[in-house]
């Protein structure tokens, strides 16, 4: 490496060492870990397993809940493992990004695959909780409504939440400034607390239905729809759904970076993905089958729109505010992989650029007197993004279609197909010997899973944009 090389490695250096200075602290642990996992597993899915549960019936709905958990465990175990690669000259690398274990692992091509993959899944769940965000909004100020003008007053606030979607743009744009993963473990834990306490409301609310009408809903084969073909879609769609609510491997690399060691990473992370899975799979089954039990054929969307905007409305309109509140921290979630990525990227492309590399720093009163320090480059390349996905969030506003699809399409190949591939590769798994024919048939059948419920989405969107 000659002289010029050298003085560009030490100014990238440098300047990432500049704008990811708290990296360097790993203090997580196995409960931060936990958090972080609900924060970004019990989300706007939750809320549309009622309806998937409607839809597959009382056999396939809890079975396929129950088969998405194990498929998301086995997934975290496989891709856990491949959090430190093996480097002969420099020791053990960090992959803190889903994208970068599989440049290492499989190489520059399947990093393409992976890493558009990727980012559609998180800016598509970006886009999935704005628009529950704006549904809950609107939801809360019907509700008030009613309740000051009786149950026959005139409150039609129209289809239209484009107002909603873009107040929570813009309390993004200012949560966006936290810096990374390693500062936001309050918000992670703000959020954790509020998926509980609207996933506790919800199922209050079903079984208090259930209990008023002493009568159990739904039957074996689901709600009915006007032909075959139209349930066979809406079966499809219902899995993309469940496909959507469990998965959580495309950040689970960035948790997993904050953990402190020893004891080692892996060990840490795989423990907390079995208690935050056993938790969130509890949850998951309280809410679809006593949603499904409480509504029947008639079972909604969104499992908090079916109770109505009547008494007890504040219950009501508070696990709505719950659900605000824990989609912010969300977002956030799923934002700060792709915020790393696009400042990783510029750093790299321009070294010495003076812009990338300047801080400014000012104290504020409300955090005692503390320095805050701010990139301009990353407050514009940040909120350029929250005004993006804002934008095209106003133009797809559907709930149940677009997570249906962005569970499809990330599903299969974000939590079996490249966790398997490295783990084949990684262990050294001999072909047609029995572990490398397991996971290939796994691997085969989600592939089928994953295009059935895409199309079956992609048909529910098409027929809810026309």
């Amino acid at each position: 490496m000659d002289n010029k090389e050298a003085n560009e490695s030490r100014v990238i250096r440098s300047t990432q060492l500049q704008l990811h200075d708290s990296v360097s602290a790993r203090t997580g642990t196995l409960w931060t870990a936990v958090t972080h996992i609900i924060t970004g597993v019990i989300g706007a899915g939750v809320l549309s397993l009622a309806w998937a549960t409607a839809e597959l019936g009382w056999i396939a709905g809890p079975a396929t809940l129950i088969v998405f958990a194990g498929v998301t465990l086995l997934s975290v175990f496989l891709l856990s493992d491949c959090y430190r690669f093996p480097d002969p000259d420099n020791g053990p690398l960090r992959l803190n990004s889903y994208s970068q274990a599989v440049k290492l692992h499989l190489g520059k091509k399947n990093e393409i695959v992976c890493g558009i993959v990727v980012y559609i899944a998180l800016i598509g769940t970006g886009i999935a909780y704005t628009i529950v965000t704006a549904t809950c909004i609107r939801a809360i100020m019907k509700s008030n409504c009613y309740h000051r003008g009786g149950h026959k007053a005139k409150c039609s606030f129209g289809d239209n939440n484009n107002y909603f979607m873009l107040l929570f743009g813009l309390v993004q744009i200012f949560m966006s400034q936290i810096p990374n993963f390693h500062n936001m473990i309050w918000l992670s834990l703000v959020a954790a607390i509020m998926s509980f306490t609207y996933s506790f409301i919800g199922i209050g609310l079903s079984l208090a239905q259930i209990i008023e009408k002493q009568k159990v809903e739904g039957s074996i084969r689901g709600s009915p729809a006007e032909n075959r073909g139209a349930k066979v879609w809406l079966v499809f769609q219902a899995i993309g759904n469940i496909a959507f609510s469990y998965p959580f491997s495309i950040i689970l690399l960035e948790i997993q970076d904050t953990l402190k060691s020893p004891p080692a990473e892996k060990q840490t992370m795989k423990k907390a993905s079995m208690v935050a899975v056993s938790i969130t799979t509890f949850f998951f089954l309280c809410c679809g089958c006593l949603g499904y039990a409480a509504f029947g054929d008639l079972t909604p969307g969104n499992l908090l729109t079916g109770f109505g905007f009547y008494e007890p409305f504040w219950l009501v309109d508070f696990a709505n505010a719950c659900i605000v509140v824990h989609l912010v921290g969300g977002y956030q979630v799923y934002s700060q992989p792709i915020f790393a990525a696009m400042e990783r990227w510029l750093i790299e492309k321009y070294p010495q650029n003076k812009f990338l590399a300047r801080f400014y720093s000012f104290k504020l009163p409300l955090l005692g007197g503390r320095p805050v320090r701010l990139n301009p480059m990353k407050m514009c390349l940040r909120t350029m993004y929250v005004v993006m996905t804002t934008g095209v969030e106003i133009v797809f506003p559907y709930f149940n279609e677009v997570l249906g699809v962005l569970g499809a399409i990330s599903f299969w190949p974000l939590a079996v197909y490249f966790p398997v591939e490295m783990c084949i590769l990684q262990k050294k798994i001999r072909v047609w010997t029995r572990p490398w024919l397991i996971l290939r048939v796994l691997s085969f059948v989600f592939l089928l899973v994953s295009l059935s419920s895409l199309v079956g989405s992609i048909y529910g969107l098409v027929g809810a944009k026309l």
